[in-house]
């Protein structure tokens, strides 16, 4: 299965943010829509950085609450990792695996097609096992 395929089933919605926003914005964004990263994005929806609940811990951590006033610019991950529509789910699990993150965004030219998180991999590699699984099954009945 491809990353296009999830998208299909999932949509090319992504919540994004600009580099400008505060953390603390950023945080009631990740609060109201109960997501775990926001994309950073210009305005051309090229992107830019990627924000996770785990970078907001190390801001706090490192800064306390006076990070809540700053940019997501100067907390982002800048050095994105992203995936096209037409890599394997084995790929993008391979790279979050190897990455330890995530969310990986879906790019075309740099610009912003969607993304995808650990758990929509997770929900196809098992739906894809069982299908496999069903599919042995009546293999060997037939048999």
């Amino acid at each position: 299965m491809t990353v296009a395929a999830i998208l299909k089933q999932k949509g090319h919605d992504v919540v994004t943010v600009s580099a400008k926003t505060t953390l603390a914005e950023a945080c009631d964004i990740l609060a109201a829509r109960r997501i775990g990263a926001v994309v950073v994005v210009d305005e051309t929806t090229h992107i830019r950085g990627i924000l996770s609940e785990r970078d907001i811990v190390r801001a706090i951590a490192r800064e306390g609450a006076k990070a809540l006033a700053a940019s997501v610019d100067a907390f982002m991950t800048h050095d994105v990792v992203t995936c096209s529509e037409g890599d394997t789910i084995d790929r993008v699990m391979q790279a979050m695996t190897a990455g330890r993150f995530r969310h990986v965004p879906v790019a075309d030219n740099g610009r912003l097609k969607g993304l995808i998180s650990i758990g929509d991999v997770v929900k196809r590699r098992i739906e894809q096992v069982e299908r496999d699984a069903e599919e042995l099954r009546a293999y060997i009945t037939a048999a």
